[in-house]
């Protein structure tokens, strides 16, 4: 099953990249970024995870932008999912930029991970 896309790449990759200049000029020139331009590239980069690691037993949270269901596994259908990771939109999107590694992440407590398969350390960076 393909993920349907609801960022055009173009429109992510754009999104992505003003994320990207707006960190490395300073704290100012991040929180001066449009929060239209944040939850673009963070919903284009779950797009992303869902379409390279494609599945339905792992959901992944960023709120308040977005979510994803992605890893091969058993489908989760009703209730809280057995697998859940969720963490902010500036640590998703250095996770995805690789920026930051997963252990290091999970380490200082900026992902909340639940489940036996709540590791995305094989799809990061994306």
């Amino acid at each position: 099953m393909s993920v349907r896309r609801r960022i055009a790449p173009d429109d992510g990759r754009s999104a992505l990249e003003a994320w990207s200049r707006a960190r490395s000029a300073g704290a100012e020139e991040s929180a001066a970024l449009p929060r239209s331009t944040r939850a673009t590239a963070v919903r284009y980069t779950l797009e992303e995870l869902a379409t390279r690691a494609p599945g339905n037993s792992v959901e992944v949270r960023v709120p308040p932008f977005g979510v994803c269901q992605c890893v091969e596994g058993p489908r989760h259908t009703r209730g809280t999912p057995p697998n859940v990771i969720e963490m902010d939109p500036a640590t998703w999107l250095e996770l995805a930029t690789g920026l930051v590694g997963w252990e290091a992440a999970v380490g200082a407590g900026k992902v909340l991970a639940s489940g036996s398969r709540a590791d995305l350390r094989d799809w990061l960076p994306l």
